[in-house]
C-alpha cells in the first residue's frame, strides 16, 4: 500500500502564483508597446497642435512657456521637432531608449517652464514620465525594431572585430606550453 502525500495548501498556492506570474510575463511586450503607443500619441498630437498654428506657438513660447536657457523661437522649434520625431521613433521602437529619454526631457521642461499648471495636467505629465522612465530602464521590448535592427547593426559594425576578439579570447584561454 503506497502512501500518497498531497502537496500542502501553501505549496499549491505557491505553484499557482508561479504559473500566474509566468502568464503575466507573456504580457510584457504588449504592455511595453501600449505604453509606447499611448505616450507617443500624446506627444505627437501636441506637436501637431503646435505646428498647425505656428504664430500661436511662438507667442506661447514667448509669453507663457519659460523654457530655461533657450530663446523662445529656438525652444519652439526644438520642442515641436522633438514632439513630432521622437514619438514616431518611440512607437516604432527604433532607438526606443533614446526616444523615451528625449521625451522625458521634453516632459520635464514642459512642467518646469509653465508658471502655473493645473493639477490634472501635472498628473498627466507624472504618468507620462513614469511610463517613459520604465521604457528608458527596461527598453522598448520585444515588439520593437530595436529588437531586430540593433543586433544586425552591431554584427555589421563589429562583426570582424567581435570575431577577432572571440578568437583572441579563445587563444588566450588555451594552456601555454
Amino acid at each position: 500500500m503506497s502512501l500518497e502525500t498531497r502537496p500542502s495548501f501553501t505549496a499549491r498556492l505557491w505553484h499557482f502564483g508561479e504559473r500566474v506570474l509566468r502568464a503575466v510575463e507573456h504580457l510584457q511586450p504588449l504592455a511595453q508597446f501600449a505604453a509606447r503607443l499611448y505616450v507617443g500619441a500624446a506627444f505627437f498630437r501636441s506637436g501637431l497642435t503646435k505646428l498647425r498654428d505656428w504664430d500661436t506657438t511662438l507667442a506661447l513660447f514667448g509669453d507663457e512657456y519659460k523654457v530655461p536657457l533657450l530663446d523662445p523661437a529656438t525652444a519652439a522649434v526644438l520642442g515641436t521637432a522633438g514632439e513630432l520625431v521622437l514619438p514616431v521613433l518611440l512607437v516604432l521602437g527604433l532607438g526606443g531608449r533614446f526616444a523615451a529619454l528625449g521625451l522625458s526631457v521634453i516632459n520635464v521642461v514642459a512642467v518646469i517652464s509653465l508658471a502655473e499648471i493645473a493639477e490634472a495636467a501635472l498628473q498627466g505629465h507624472v504618468f507620462w514620465g513614469s511610463l517613459l522612465a520604465a521604457l528608458v530602464l527596461w527598453g522598448p521590448g520585444r515588439w520593437s525594431l530595436d529588437r531586430w535592427v540593433v543586433p544586425a547593426l552591431r554584427h555589421r559594425a563589429l562583426g570582424a572585430v567581435a570575431h577577432e576578439g572571440a578568437r583572441y579570447t579563445a587563444q588566450a584561454s588555451l594552456p601555454h606550453r
